[in-house]
């Protein structure tokens, strides 16, 4: 009887440490739950971790099955992997804002050259989750000899099971279903938040859930009639159909030029170190450019790759997975096809291997008519990821120069990647001392790195006399430093209120050489590139305000940009604009997964 006490003891501890553990994830992405308690307002939680206790018998509840020793090692075996699980989900969650799912795992060809950024998520606090590990292996080995099965062990095990199924049953019914909207719980609900799905549902309640999304998500998704029109009717509500100004046309038959930078924040430009800019190069362009200072990032789990995606088609990126990955053969009314029409031609040009985020394919589904990668440079120098964005820069350019004109070059750089790596001999900047060994303080060389090279690609285009008569459109892919290490952030002291919150915001500008310099105050985000440059470049709205979602920033009545978690910047006119502008994320999502546009 001594060993199967010690059975139920490491059962129950093992259910406790998982319990605690899952609790400890949930107040790491949404402290609510722990405010909740320490109010005393106890019992409003208690359905909620009646959720996360259901779940997590449901699997221990199997282990009464078997017999032996066995019993032990698979209660352990059990903890360990869920416990790696849960780390992994809070290094996800660190550097995203969302937990692990199915379609992230699918795109693990990401991960070359990635592993210090990985382990950059890593804090000391983390081996909490593996702090019971011990004791339980302890009790386990004390079970040397062999137990018995206790006779009700099936019994027991049914039981468990169908209680454990039944209340999670029951908890969809009262707070999914039958509740007032404004109290449910939306525990088995894809919300806007994967946060909320990990609160309502427990973590491990949220992978399984996942994989009943990740199976839906597989079947093709076919548009009813009614679907369509609805999708139909949204772009007619989202045209604003006004008179065109005088920014209609501003740089038709000029050559255009995309730079992506890597991690670039808005906080960089304008501000200095020591008595030296930052960014002096793009504190320079402004002067000759149109420029929106409140601009933001829109990017969800593809990061870089849907930066990429919105500029090129105005739409937004799926919330779940990569349109990359998961879509790579759709095609879309974009940016490259609208300038071909126009007798551009249109090339893409990217630093590292054209597989990384599945690239060259989808740029080539995209529309464009030549795609260049690593294969096609020298590699002189790396700098973290791969190619530097000095000997990148110094060799986009003859290429460029050969172009035959106009054209439409789309490119990205790398160097100011996480985990902002730098030779010494390139740091030209003396940051303060509280800023020594911060990811802050190592990013200020970076992003200085990558201004200083972007003025120097920008002189070798004068001096081959290409800059005349080229348009050249700058902005960040999404923020870096404060996704990624926000929490590191908040602990540099004393803190200035320049660096301490970027508030989501990347620069935009395009710039003109001659331009005389304008900030345009507008609220908008990566959503709006597409539309605002398109109408610089004098194509009619006729031909992409039925496909694209966002809006000419140049020439619209409306302020407002809606982020991925439907946070909504700036502001709307009423509760009914508000409610059309956040379905453009479900409308995205309807034509990336049905292919509403066809497929090459």
């Amino acid at each position: 009887m001594a060993k199967v006490h010690e059975f139920w003891l490491v059962w129950l501890g093992t259910l406790s440490a998982l319990v605690f553990k899952s609790v400890l994830l949930v107040g790491v992405v949404n402290y609510t739950e722990f405010f909740k308690a320490a109010c005393g307002d106890v019992w409003s939680i208690v359905p909620t971790y009646n959720v996360y206790l259901a779940f997590l018998i449901m699997p221990l509840s199997l282990v009464l099955l078997l017999t032996g020793r066995c019993r032990f090692w698979l209660l352990l075996l059990g903890n360990c992997l869920l416990s790696v699980l849960f780390l992994f989900d809070l290094w996800h969650f660190r550097a995203f804002g969302t937990f692990l799912s199915l379609h992230v795992l699918s795109q693990t060809a990401n991960l070359t050259n990635l592993g210090g950024s990985i382990l950059s998520m890593a804090r000391e606090e983390d081996i909490l989750l593996f702090g019971d590990i011990p004791v339980l292996l302890v009790l386990a080995g004390l079970a040397h000899r062999r137990c018995e099965q206790p006779a009700t062990g099936r019994r027991l095990a049914g039981c468990l099971l169908g209680l454990a199924v039944c209340y999670l049953f029951y908890a969809h019914y009262v707070f999914d279903l039958s509740a007032e909207r404004g109290q449910r719980q939306y525990l088995f609900t894809v919300c806007w938040a994967p946060s909320q799905t990990v609160t309502g549902l427990s973590p491990l309640g949220y992978h399984l859930f996942d994989v009943y999304n990740y199976v839906a998500d597989s079947r093709p998704l076919i548009l009813t009639d009614s679907e369509k029109e609805a999708i139909a009717a949204w772009y007619r509500e989202n045209r604003e159909m006004r008179p065109d100004n005088e920014y209609k046309g501003m740089f038709a038959g000029q050559n255009l030029i995309f730079i992506q930078v890597e991690s670039l924040e808005s906080f960089y430009l304008k501000n200095s170190l020591g008595g030296k800019e930052i960014t002096p190069n793009l504190n320079r362009l402004l002067k000759n450019s149109l420029y929106f200072p409140n601009f933001y990032e829109q990017v969800s789990n593809g990061t870089t790759a849907d930066a990429e995606f919105m500029a090129n088609t105005s739409i937004y990126p799926l919330r779940r997975g990569t349109e990359y990955f998961r879509y790579p053969n759709n095609t879309y009314n974009s940016l490259p096809k609208l300038m071909a029409k126009r007798g551009y031609t249109t090339l893409a040009i990217h630093p590292d291997n054209k597989s990384y985020w599945n690239w060259q394919y989808n740029m080539e589904s995209i529309g464009y008519q030549l795609c260049l990668d690593s294969s096609n440079f020298l590699m002189e120098e790396r700098i973290g990821l791969g190619l530097s964005d000095g000997s990148f820069f110094r060799q986009v350019a003859p290429i460029l120069q050969e172009r035959n004109r106009p054209f439409l070059a789309f490119m990205i750089t790398l160097t100011n990647h996480t985990t902002f790596e730098l030779p010494d001999e390139y740091k030209e900047l003396e940051p303060d001392e509280k800023f020594a060994g911060t990811m802050l303080g190592r990013s200020f060389h970076t992003v200085h790195y990558t201004d200083r090279q972007i003025g120097n690609f920008l002189a070798l285009l004068d001096q081959g006399n290409l800059l005349d008569n080229t348009v050249i459109v700058i902005y960040g892919d999404h923020t870096g430093v404060h996704r990624f290490y926000s929490q590191e952030i908040n602990a540099i002291t004393p803190a200035d209120t320049w660096w301490q919150d970027n508030h989501h915001k990347v620069p935009f500008l395009i710039y003109q050489k001659g331009l005389t310099g304008q900030g345009i105050m507008t609220s908008g985000g990566q959503i709006d590139i597409l539309p605002t440059v398109a109408y610089l470049m004098g194509i009619d709205e006729q031909e992409y305000g039925h496909t694209a979602i966002g809006r000419n920033l140049l020439n619209t009545g409306k302020d407002f940009a809606v982020l991925t978690d439907g946070q909504l910047m700036g502001q709307v006119a009423d509760e009914r604009e508000q409610a059309h502008v956040v379905q453009g994320w479900e409308v995205a999502d309807k034509i990336i997964c049905s292919s509403y546009y066809g497929k090459r």
